[in-house]
């Protein structure tokens, strides 16, 4: 039999997983930037070291998350990487979304919601 969370705990633990999230986004970002520098240099370099640490810290995040949480919602929480990506493109590098590229994102956000909702 499981065992049913309150709101707010569950609410805590969806924070918890998109916080590990965000941090896998970041990496993203982190290789944008260096895609501007020339190859092998000292700033691609050192951009591309960031990433791999970035990557390193999500990746024992990560081991954390799926440990402790049932990995169908683990998993669908993280497809929510889709949302962060696009919020960094658009704060970040000033790039614009299109319709279908929001309309993707709540397809997502709903299928997200369907997962978690039982949890």
């Amino acid at each position: 039999m499981k065992k049913i969370q309150s709101p707010a705990k569950t609410f805590k633990n969806i924070l918890i997983i998109q916080g590990v999230v965000i941090i896998y986004t970041f990496a993203t970002v982190i290789a944008k930037f260096a895609s501007e520098h020339e190859f092998l240099s000292f700033n691609f370099i050192l951009l591309y070291a960031l990433e791999i640490a970035v990557l390193g810290i999500y990746a024992l995040l990560w081991q954390q998350v799926i440990k402790r949480f049932d990995l169908s919602v683990a998993y669908a929480n993280r497809s929510l990487s889709l949302l962060w990506a696009m919020l960094w493109a658009v704060l970040i590098f000033s790039e614009t979304i299109t319709l279908q590229n929001i309309i993707g994102v709540i397809i997502v956000i709903i299928g997200t919601i369907i997962v978690n909702y039982n949890e």
